[in-house]
């Protein structure tokens, strides 16, 4: 089943908070420059549309600010932490990931992209590049991703992909391998931890291309 959103219009047709995509779209669609946003929860929409646009979208984005509505017996993520995401082309199947600042979504890497991969594989690097990034520093802050698969695999320190060598993808395989050799010879104090996506929205290093 598909999670609930609640879309939140600033400036439309009629400015709002609308409970479907459909909705939504008669309050913005032909309006030039409207602005809008969904939300995970009512009160996470309800407390955005009191604000102002700019503070939930732009490039700095205060995850915090839009995890404000939630209410005080729901999970909220741990900050400071790292966020990973990886997003994959159907059509054309190239792949690229990044992490970024969980609470800001500031950018701190980026690869690809990579011809003919897969979302699972991108997840997988994702942790492991996340990982080996928070040990140069010295750090032990969680990482956070929205795969529970990429998270399994990182803990059996095997890729197990089912992902078919081309001719455009040697590159992924040698990356695959160098992930697999790097979990096996080191250690980690940082807690890999699934992003709640049904409670506090998509996670902070998505694309935003859903």
């Amino acid at each position: 089943m598909a999670k609930k959103k609640y879309y939140v219009v600033w400036e439309g047709v009629k400015p709002g908070i609308y409970e479907s995509w459909d909705e939504c779209q008669k309050n913005i669609k032909g309006y030039q420059n409207a602005k809008y946003k969904s939300f995970p929860t009512r009160q996470a929409a309800e407390a955005a549309l009191q604000g102002n646009y700019h503070d939930y979208t732009t490039k700095q984005t205060n995850v915090a600010m839009q995890l404000e509505g939630l209410q005080e017996n729901q999970p909220k993520p741990i900050f400071p932490a790292l966020a990973v995401d990886a997003a994959w082309n159907t059509a054309t199947g190239d792949m690229e990931y990044q992490g970024v600042d969980a609470k800001t979504a500031r950018k701190i890497f980026r690869q690809g992209p990579y011809f003919d991969g897969t979302n699972n594989v991108g997840e997988f690097l994702a942790i492991v590049h996340g990982l080996a990034y928070l040990k140069q520093k010295g750090s032990d802050l969680p990482i956070y991703t929205d795969s529970m698969t990429a998270i399994s695999w990182v803990r059996r320190k095997k890729a197990n992909t089912t992902l078919k060598k081309t001719g455009r993808n040697e590159i992924l395989f040698e990356l695959i391998a160098r992930a697999e050799k790097w979990l096996r010879e080191n250690t980690w104090q940082n807690k890999l931890l699934k992003w709640e996506t049904q409670i506090w929205g998509e996670i902070p290093a998505d694309f935003g291309r859903k």
